[in-house]
């Protein structure tokens, strides 16, 4: 998995707390933005953020070039919805020649399974490789191509959504791939905006845990890791 981040909206905090400033001051916009501090906007960006002003945070949005992660992962991905998505097409791009699987970690450490799971790809791949000979689509072959495909994925989202989606993501109840996955995005995103950022995790990190019965039990594990994140 490679996950990088191609763009971003530049000195997001200072958009953000510009944005927010605005909303309660009678002062122009370009008299605004000077007076604006380093030290001013982390202490409005702390101010709103406690206060649940998240709108302002759409203002700045964050483009990450994401590959080779499963199609299982793409589509877990895209349910969230407040986000631009470009995602390689299996129909105009051909996996005859180079096909490529996410083994889940579970099987990698069984060569028992491991080696009835390859197989099983090499199989698949090799039917599809055949239909594409015979002059089937590369549109209907790919039906037989399985999850565990590997794509690559253009995601931009705002820093709201981002918020959300580490909540829901960096969960330890959220499936090993896309978790490990936002942790990377988190990464990336705290380098750039660490104030904004600074508290973006599981929902657990500032509450009892929103998964209610189905908690992984392990808070306050969770909470250390983030603390040092």
């Amino acid at each position: 998995m490679k996950v990088a981040l191609l763009q971003h909206t530049p000195d997001p905090e200072m958009t953000v707390a510009l944005a927010a400033r605005l909303c309660y001051s009678p002062v122009a916009i370009d008299e605004l933005k000077q007076r604006l501090s380093g030290a001013d906007i982390r202490t409005f960006l702390d101010k709103i953020m406690s206060l649940g002003h998240q709108s302002v945070l759409e203002h700045a949005s964050f483009t990450f070039g994401i590959e080779g992660i499963s199609r299982v992962t793409s589509h877990q991905l895209v349910r969230h919805r407040v986000a631009s998505y470009s995602q390689q097409s299996q129909r105009y791009v051909s996996h005859k020649e180079r096909f490529a699987a996410v083994i889940p970690p579970t099987i990698g450490e069984r060569p028992d399974v491991l080696a009835r799971f390859e197989a099983q790809l090499q199989a698949l791949h090799q039917a599809y490789a055949e239909m594409v000979e015979a002059g089937i689509p590369a549109e209907d072959a790919r039906y037989i191509l399985p999850n565990a495909t590997e794509t690559k994925i253009m995601v931009t989202m705002n820093a709201r959504e981002l918020l959300h989606f580490f909540a829901v993501r960096c969960c330890e109840r959220a499936q090993w791939e896309i978790r490990a996955m936002s942790l990377e995005m988190l990464k990336l995103v705290k380098g750039i905006a660490p104030t904004i950022f600074r508290d973006a995790g599981p929902g657990c990190l500032s509450g009892p845990c929103p998964e209610g019965t189905m908690t992984c039990g392990k808070i306050v594990a969770v909470r250390e890791f983030f603390r040092n994140f």
